[in-house]
């Protein structure tokens, strides 16, 4: 008998990667219904037009719906993906600029920008969750890839809801090594520990090796092109640190480059209307190679395989966003942590892992802080509680810049954040 799977933000540019993914494992995962939910019916069309030529092609023999309404989309679901953007890549450039314009790292999901992203979200995706609860199948999985993943997983977790944060980070390392290694990427396994967004790689095992050592000695150029930051920084840590770790790393050469350069999000805006021009085509019926430039590479790999082991109880190893629970040394038990775990029917098995050293225990400490700040912020709408998330937060942390930021934020993102402008909300 086949599941129902649901995509929140079913529009996204990313779901043909997604479809890919459950096409590739279509004789494991057997979906009988795929429903796409998107608040954008014309993305919705394109999207969806892309998907069902691709499901088509591959004999895909279930139903494919595209809709607007949640509760069609999430009836008797037994996974709910979501990968929405509130307010969409207008609100990623606003994320991108305004903490910038007042000397800080502006980025979608780290820093005063994710802060942003963080409040327009957590409340959205706890109100999806709450119908999930009410209307989808009993014993439903959330899988959340909507950044910032760790804190929005958080949010769920808090709350009492059955999910899993997933992210394409550590796969998309993984696969890159394989293939520098000349290896299969079943055979490498990563030591891949921190949060979302903030992880490092201590060990690089090929059947068993560690080979992260002799990369180090041979490769670290490599390494560090990889990941946009200096040779001499990895040798010192003995590790690879996620991309995402140069804004911390590298504060200030990262924001010369955003005051001097186009934002990201002018670019990603560039290849989005790229590929839905691409996916309009009558023609197309598989994923064109520029998604890949779109930041989504292995997502397919990464959620169908997670799906797999919900459904199957594999026993595969995953890297996930999962209640540490003791896993990590000096973390509370319900923080949030990014690692590796073995994934049965009953969840996520995280594997223990050795003690960070001090200088990565510390910025994941304070970012875990900032987290829990930030969901309590997200939900309560007290504008005294954001500044102390952002006065928590390593990439801002000055007062001075902390209250005019946040208003200009405030502002900003006004149609968007009704818990911090109830009276508004009220009068419509």
């Amino acid at each position: 008998m086949g599941v129902k799977v649901a995509v929140v933000g079913g529009g996204s540019t990313y779901t043909p990667e997604l479809v890919e993914g459950f096409v590739r494992r279509a004789t494991v995962v057997p979906v009988d219904e795929l429903a796409l939910l998107d608040v954008d019916p014309r993305r919705l069309e394109v999207v969806g037009g892309l998907a069902r030529r691709m499901l088509e092609r591959a004999g895909f023999g279930g139903r494919l719906v595209l809709t607007g309404d949640r509760e069609e989309a999430i009836d008797g679901a037994a996974f709910v993906i979501v990968q929405l953007r509130v307010g969409g890549q207008a609100a990623r450039l606003r994320d991108e600029t305004i903490p910038a314009r007042h000397g800080c790292i502006g980025q979608e999901t780290t820093g005063a920008g994710g802060f942003a992203k963080a409040l327009r979200t957590v409340p959205v995706v706890l109100e999806l969750a709450e119908l999930v609860a009410r209307r989808a199948a009993r014993g439903a999985w959330l899988i959340d890839f909507t950044n910032p993943t760790g804190l929005v997983t958080q949010a769920l977790l808090d709350e009492g809801h059955r999910a899993i944060g997933l992210c394409n980070v550590a796969i998309n390392l993984q696969r890159r090594l394989a293939t520098r290694l000349g290896v299969d990427p079943g055979n490498v396994d990563l030591d891949h520990v921190g949060l979302n967004h903030l992880s490092w790689e201590r060990a690089v095992r090929v059947d068993g090796l560690d080979r992260l050592p002799e990369l180090l000695r041979t490769d670290v150029g490599w390494l560090a092109d990889e990941v946009d930051q200096p040779a001499e920084l990895l040798i010192a840590l003995g590790a690879i640190p996620s991309y995402y770790l140069r804004y911390y790393y590298l504060t200030g050469e990262a924001l010369e480059r955003q005051r001097t350069g186009p934002p990201r999000a002018e670019r990603v805006m560039e290849i989005e209307a790229e590929l839905l021009a691409m996916y309009a085509d009558p023609g197309l019926a598989e994923k064109p190679a520029l998604l890949e430039q779109r930041g989504g590479a292995y997502y397919s790999e990464a959620a169908a395989a997670l799906v797999t082991s919900l459904l199957t109880g594999d026993g595969a190893l995953h890297y996930v966003d999962v209640r540490n629970q003791g896993v990590l040394a000096g973390l509370p038990p319900e923080a949030v942590v990014e690692v590796p775990a073995l994934v049965d029917t009953a969840g996520p098995h995280p594997i223990p892992v050795p003690p960070l050293p001090p200088e990565m225990l510390g910025l994941v400490q304070a970012v875990t802080a900032y987290e829990v700040l930030a969901i309590e912020a997200a939900i309560s709408g007290d504008r005294a509680v954001a500044r102390r998330a952002l006065l928590a937060n390593p990439l801002v942390r000055q007062w001075d810049l902390v209250v005019p930021m946040l208003e200009d934020l405030l502002a900003a993102n006004r149609e968007l954040l009704p818990r911090f402008f109830p009276r508004e909300t009220a009068d419509v």
